[in-house]
């Protein structure tokens, strides 16, 4: 069972599905999508994003950066909003996260909009993503007693750090899938407290190998998943933290 917390650490959440190059794209494609969703998400913006994306190939992994031009869709408040561009519908939801009850029905309404707008032949892509920061009370934090997921010092090296980037590739459903394992320190809002960055990026690595008529169970299945490994990476002392509700 998902445990629940008062405070979670989620400062962002995104789900993504990228389509395949057969699929037909064309610039109308934003505005049918935004005429079946307005009333949900009627504020419009159009910005230029940045992506890095990691896909598994006979070769290996393979790494590409793309930067694209998308519309943005926002709610009312600016917290959630529904990104489309060129083969790609992404879901986010902005701090507080309400849950994956609410969430998930917001997916399936982003998806069900895309697939009533054109013939969709495949999906490149599915990915599920959430970024948490957590912030431990202390200039100095002793990461064994807070994270399971650390970074590891020999004997033969100083012990302190002034900071770190920790990352790492996990597969699952074999191989079929990865997740995106990070931990980084961060920038300080306040000088008492020492915050992380745990990003977590589950994705689907080999193309075509879900249809669109199985991916809102992806989904599903991708959450507990990242819920798995969003709990293996923490102790029962940072889970203090977050006031789990009983």
């Amino acid at each position: 069972m998902e445990r629940k917390y008062a405070k979670p650490p989620i400062v962002e959440a995104v789900c993504e599905f990228r389509l395949t190059g057969d699929t037909q794209w064309d610039p109308t494609i934003p505005g049918l999508v935004y005429e079946i969703i307005r009333d949900d998400f009627p504020k419009k913006e159009l910005k230029v994003v940045r992506d890095i994306d990691i896909t598994q190939t006979k070769e290996g992994l393979r790494q590409e950066v793309r930067t694209t031009e998308r519309a943005w869709f926002l709610a009312e408040d600016g917290k959630t909003f529904v990104q489309i561009g060129p083969h790609l519908l992404a879901v986010n939801y902005l701090n507080p996260y309400p849950g994956w009850a609410t969430f998930t029905p917001v997916i399936e309404k982003g998806l069900r909009a895309l697939v009533a707008t054109l013939d969709v032949k495949g999906l490149e892509r599915i990915g599920l993503r959430y970024i948490n920061r957590i912030e431990i009370p202390g200039p100095s934090v002793n990461l064994e007693q807070h994270f399971a997921f650390r970074p590891f010092l020999g004997n033969g090296l100083p012990q302190n750090m002034n900071g770190f980037v920790l990352s790492c590739l996990l597969p699952f459903a074999d191989g079929r899938d990865l997740c995106r394992l990070g931990l980084t320190t961060a920038a300080p809002d306040r000088p008492d407290m020492a915050p992380f960055i745990l990003d977590l990026d589950y994705f689907l690595a080999k193309p075509r190998t879900i249809s669109v008529t199985q991916a809102l169970e992806w989904v599903e299945a991708g959450h507990q998943k990242v819920v798995d490994v969003f709990e293996g990476c923490i102790t029962d002392r940072l889970r203090e933290t977050f006031e789990e509700l009983r």
